[in-house]
């Protein structure tokens, strides 16, 4: 059956197509008695007003957009939980994009959103402030999450990825450790770029020798760099990977390997997923509160929205920063705080410029 279109509607009510678009739109005033027919026509037809038309008419999609590195993995799905509860709340619809970890395709994804979306969240480390004022145009509310200059001049929402780190091994000289290893992030990636210098400044200030290794954040690459230090003449005593999957490919391939954490080697990772305090033993790391801070973007998207309708709204350039905290837990030795939760209810700190 063919769907109906607004001059149907129109024609059962016995109105003009305009005091239908009133009736469907709030905008003009129509009676109660023509409002009462519109409603009954929509009904009896089922009538669904046409998102494109509706947007036309009110510069509004109801859509936001946004464009992640990657869409695997347990950070990026706990984040849009996050995000999805925020937006339902205010009645939007997401259209989530990967840039697989690329900057020239988080540069097309960006494109591909204009004019489909209200507004749109980039969480994208390779993405520079240059890259991303050239492939936006207009009013388009635009919130930059762990990626971008810190003198972008666009909203934004960072992890202290260097204060992070550098928590992470001063924990492991204080418990002892000596020969700290590091497992890093993708070449050219903003978060383990920064991770990685808070790891060496934290080594260098305690007097001992950086050692680093690559990844690309995938248990993966865990396991694989874990086995080739495992097979090294100087074989650590604690690791500290860029990220929690990493470290618990980590903690796999000693167990392949027959030795015990921490015992033998003490592993610390970074974000705190979900799994991190599921596995045994329960990982030490830096904990996040993933599902919070994207409920937290996506509202803060929403006001920047809203701003775009006030004539003489003030521009949000402010930089919000998510301090990490430290979570104990059996990897690194401490037995004391060996709970499931590793005592992790305590939220990351989020301020702003300045703090």
């Amino acid at each position: 059956m063919k769907a109906a279109t607004i001059r149907d509607v129109a024609e059962r009510a016995h109105v003009s197509v305009a005091s239908v678009s009133r009736v469907l739109t709030g905008a003009g005033a129509v009676t109660d008695a023509t409002r009462a027919r519109v409603m009954e026509a929509v009904d009896a037809l089922s009538y669904v007003p046409h998102s494109g038309a509706r947007s036309l008419s009110t510069s509004r999609t109801d859509t936001v957009g946004v464009i992640l590195p990657d869409l695997f993995g347990e950070f990026f799905s706990e984040l849009i939980r996050g995000m999805d509860v925020a937006a339902r709340a205010h009645g939007l619809h997401l259209i989530v994009s990967s840039s697989h970890d690329d900057a020239a395709d988080a540069s097309a994804a960006i494109r591909s959103m204009r004019g489909r979306v209200d507004g749109l969240i980039v969480l994208s480390p390779h993405l520079d402030s240059a890259n991303l004022t050239g492939n936006l145009s207009g009013r388009l509310p635009v919130l930059l999450m762990n990626g971008g200059e810190a003198d972008s001049g666009r909203p934004s929402i960072a992890v202290d990825n260097v204060g992070g780190a550098v928590a992470a091994v001063e924990h492991l000289v204080a418990m002892g450790y000596r020969r700290i290893a590091h497992i890093g992030g993708p070449a050219g990636n903003l978060e383990a770029r920064e991770r990685q210098a808070g790891y060496v400044q934290a080594v260098l200030a305690a007097g001992l020798e950086p050692a680093v290794h690559n990844g690309d954040f995938t248990q993966a690459s865990g396991h694989v760099a874990m086995t080739a230090l495992l097979r090294g003449r100087d074989r650590p005593d604690a690791l500290f990977a860029a990220n929690d999957m990493m470290a618990i490919g980590a903690l796999l391939a000693l167990q392949e390997a027959g030795l015990r954490c921490p015992d033998d080697i003490a592993v610390v990772g970074f974000d705190d997923v979900p799994i991190a305090a599921l596995v045994r033993p329960g990982l030490t790391t830096l904990h996040i509160d993933i599902a919070e801070t994207g409920r937290h973007a996506m509202e803060r998207l929403v006001r920047l929205i809203a701003a775009t309708s006030l004539p003489d709204a003030v521009p949000d350039t402010t930089r919000e920063t998510i301090h990490p905290r430290l979570v104990i837990r059996q990897s690194c030795g401490s037995p004391q705080f060996s709970t499931l939760d590793g005592g992790a209810s305590a939220p990351a700190r989020l301020v702003s410029n300045g703090e």
